[in-house]
């Protein structure tokens, strides 16, 4: 679907578009090195015995963990003519998650150095993105209300000095997913300067 939704977008078939979805359990590869294999810490018969598959992705990164709790946004989005800027685009997305972690009363930031969102030393939110020809793919994932101890299969992002935390941990109480869905793209409109149309299921 992602593939289809970036060629539609660069034949101006649709808008630009921000899909929030919540997947599966599954441990994502990037492109860089090896993708992130080498920070699988366990065999796959563990992984089968979870029900948790592995796939490579065409973005930039090393290795997370996606599954039920966390919200994915995938950004189709077209930068030319005026954001043609990678670093950029990636500051923009962590300014969204960051700005929707602000709605909630949580001090969320940047750690020099590294890509995502942080709390401390703790990962609230990870960023992998892919352009092509200023078309954007893949994006961003928000620990909601995640189980964190599936990250401890692997080490996050290539990181292991530092830990993973969720909105769910910091707030002490649940989250309701389809509040921060809204929060989000409120935000990314107003950090992309896109207007909001009538959100759809896909």
């Amino acid at each position: 679907m992602q593939r289809a939704l970036v060629e539609d977008r660069r034949a101006e078939r649709i808008d630009d578009t921000l899909l929030l979805v919540e997947h599966p359990h599954v441990l994502t590869l990037g492109v860089r090195g090896d993708g992130g294999r080498s920070h699988i810490l366990v065999s796959d018969d563990a992984l089968a015995q979870r029900g948790i598959d592995v796939h490579e992705t065409g973005r930039g990164g090393d290795i997370t963990y996606h599954g039920p709790g966390q919200l994915v946004g995938y950004p189709i989005v077209d930068l030319s003519p005026d954001r043609c800027d990678v670093h950029r685009y990636v500051r923009d997305l962590e300014d969204v998650l960051i700005r929707t972690a602000a709605s909630y009363g949580v001090d969320a930031g940047r750690a020099d150095g590294l890509t995502g969102v942080w709390v401390g030393r703790d990962k609230l939110a990870a960023i992998g993105v892919r352009i092509s020809r200023w078309i954007t793919s893949h994006g961003f994932a928000l620990n909601v209300t995640t189980d964190l101890d599936y990250f401890s299969l692997i080490v996050p992002c290539g990181i292991a000095d530092r830990g993973v935390t969720s909105l769910a941990r910091l707030l002490g109480r649940p989250v309701d997913r389809r509040e921060v869905e809204d929060r989000i793209a409120a935000h990314f409109c107003t950090v992309f300067d896109r207007k909001t149309a009538q959100p759809s299921a896909v």
